[in-house]
């Protein structure tokens, strides 16, 4: 049998390793410090914008012999003016985690987790699976017992669904340069832009982050992500966006990246087809949105 309670510092290890359970069906290669899960817990430097918003923040887990079996982080947001309409008087489950083979005790947290969202008083109680590591969040297809719990809790799926793709860095080569373009590299809002330039005007643009650090997760995990990647219409289908992609490869090699994910929904059929490509497969699937009905 299953206990509820809030979650202590004693449980940080255990709380970690299913995280990390988690992360690791849906990216590899990718380890979450306790430090910054516990960071987290706490505030979201990441989430400059929305993180401020946030009135209270709860932990619960679940225990069986003494073992941390599942474990749920929930934020209420504050109803005054400085908070967005779409996140106003908000209550959220950021994440919840359960071992596959604790489901039972998984359902009895997610039902006191609701609970303790309910005693808010919210307008609305929502759900994601947002961990501290890039690349997961939503309800990725590798989570069916999470799913499962969602969904036997009432919630229900109503925003998009999303494809992260991914491919090595390694064979992802600069060619000669664009007749009559030029590339400048500067600080882009999501990471470093690289942007293709017809004199002085933009004509289309890459912006990529590394973490090759190893400052966000438990050791450096060799992935970098696409934060922006536009061209003009005018000037689409000439190459343009491929050798932005070719320009940020290079530059991320150079700062020990390896591996290069991108984000796009089924519907953006075009980007997806560039991404195929230029080599790019499937990792998987992720829902986002859940609502309690």
């Amino acid at each position: 049998m299953s206990s509820i309670r809030p979650f202590r510092r004693s449980d940080r290890e255990q709380l970690t390793a299913l995280v990390n359970a988690h992360v690791a069906a849906v990216i590899p290669a990718v380890t979450v410090s306790v430090n910054r899960l516990l960071n987290q817990l706490e505030r979201e430097p990441d989430e400059a914008i929305v993180d401020p918003w946030v009135v209270e923040r709860r932990t619960l887990v679940a225990i069986e012999r003494d073992a941390v079996v599942a474990g749920a982080h929930l934020l209420r947001y504050g109803d005054d003016d400085r908070v967005s309409e779409s996140y106003r008087n908000l209550a959220d489950v950021r994440w919840l985690v359960c071992r596959p083979d604790a489901t039972a005790a998984g359902a009895r947290l997610l039902e006191e987790a609701i609970g303790v969202m309910r005693g808010w008083q919210p307008s609305r109680i929502v759900a994601d699976g947002s961990l501290p590591a890039f690349g997961v969040y939503g309800v990725p297809d590798t989570w069916p017992h999470i799913r499962g719990l969602y969904e036997a809790a009432g919630l229900v799926h109503q925003a998009r669904v999303e494809i992260l793709l991914s491919r090595e860095l390694e064979g992802l080569t600069r060619g000669g340069p664009l007749e009559g373009l030029t590339v400048r590299r500067s600080v882009g809002r999501n990471g470093t832009r690289f942007s293709a330039l017809r004199g002085d005007a933009s004509v289309g643009m890459i912006e990529v982050e590394s973490d090759s650090s190893g400052m966000r997760f438990a050791q450096s995990s060799g992935w970098a992500d696409i934060g922006n990647l536009s061209v003009e219409p005018e000037y689409r289908r000439r190459g343009i966006a491929s050798f932005l992609l070719a320009e940020a490869a290079d530059w991320l090699r150079r700062d020990g990246a390896n591996k290069l994910l991108a984000y796009a929904w089924p519907e953006q059929t075009d980007e997806l087809a560039f991404y195929a490509a230029n080599g790019f497969t499937e990792l998987v699937r992720t829902e986002r949105g859940w609502i309690l009905a």
